[in-house]
């Protein structure tokens, strides 16, 4: 069965979260506090991942959400709390659940909190406020995130731009000539293809994802070709991905997948896809002598590994 066994190359690798300090409840006077065994009250776990967008929208313990709404900062779309972070106004989605600490994060959609069912609201409230700096930064990165990703959207039209290994290439639509059947050419900083200037938006990317895709695999084979000696190992396969979360697997039997949106960009970020995956062929894990194998062959990894979270290469979503 070793030759099922997968090893995957994510697309965002988020760097492990940060501890975050016990957050003791207020002693309250003539009321004994309710506490369970083996829970650590108010313990916060922070839960990041990828961010895509983040709203309007916030609200005061104590005030309704109607009246407060319009002026708020940041709103998740199912908010049903809300709170002042610093100088921003947080709309979150709060739910309760079996766990055994408060945990935030800030994803697509903005920030939900999840508590336990015996952690009262003051006690959630202190953690917000004890992490208030951390969400208040998150989210206003999402939004920034969120806008590169928006100006990275191809417009597809006679004249788009798109990287290509590294370098942008414009479309020039050029229904006079259909290149040996294979419905686009490149001509310098020119990709030309075979389609009317009527063609729609849907046509254009059809057509260019195809020559993408048939770049791809020739690029990465003869990369594959290139780099497996060093590695030392021997691949048998190669298929193409469109996955949205990962640059590229491997399994013990030899074969390999890479994500065709790789050639978007420049040779070095590929060789380091490709050295990872192959090197997987060696160690089918992240350990050290995972990434010393992976050194050997490409020394910089670090920072063309930070390469691949560029919020600006293109969506085709």
């Amino acid at each position: 069965m070793r030759g099922l066994l997968r090893y995957t190359l994510d697309l965002f690798d988020p760097a492990p979260p940060t501890p975050a300090p016990l957050v003791r409840p207020p002693k309250i006077r003539g009321r004994r506090q309710k506490s369970t065994p083996n829970r650590p009250a108010g313990q916060v776990d922070i839960d990041e991942f990828a961010i895509k967008s983040a709203a309007t929208g916030a609200l005061q313990p104590g005030e309704s959400l109607s009246a407060v709404l319009p002026s708020a900062n940041f709103r998740h779309p199912r908010t049903n709390r809300e709170s002042r972070l610093g100088d921003a106004m947080v709309g979150y989605e709060f739910k309760r659940g079996k766990r055994r600490t408060i945990g935030f994060r800030v994803g697509p959609e903005g920030l939900a909190v999840s508590a336990p069912r015996w952690v009262p609201l003051y006690e959630v409230e202190a953690a917000l406020q004890e992490k208030a700096q951390w969400i208040v930064r998150k989210l206003d990165e999402t939004r920034a995130q969120q806008a590169s990703q928006e100006r990275s959207r191809i417009a597809w039209r006679d004249g788009a731009s798109l990287p290509f290994m590294g370098e942008h290439i414009q479309v020039v639509l050029d229904p006079a000539h259909n290149f040996d059947a294979a419905g686009a050419q490149r001509v310098g900083p020119h990709l030309r293809v075979a389609l009317p200037h009527s063609a729609t938006p849907q046509q254009i990317r059809d057509a260019v994802q195809a020559w993408l895709m048939r770049q791809a695999k020739a690029i990465f084979t003869e990369r594959l070709d290139h780099f497996a000696p060093k590695v030392q190992v021997q691949w048998r396969r190669l298929s193409l991905s469109n996955a949205s979360t990962r640059w590229g697997s491997a399994c013990m039997d030899g074969s390999i997948r890479l994500n065709w949106r790789l050639v978007h960009f420049n040779q070095a970020v590929i060789d380091y896809v490709v050295v990872h995956e192959l090197s997987h062929l060696r160690v089918m894990d992240h350990s050290p002598r995972f990434w010393e194998t992976v050194g050997a062959v490409v020394p910089d990894y670090p920072e063309l590994r930070k390469a691949l979270k560029d919020p600006s290469a293109p969506r085709w979503d």
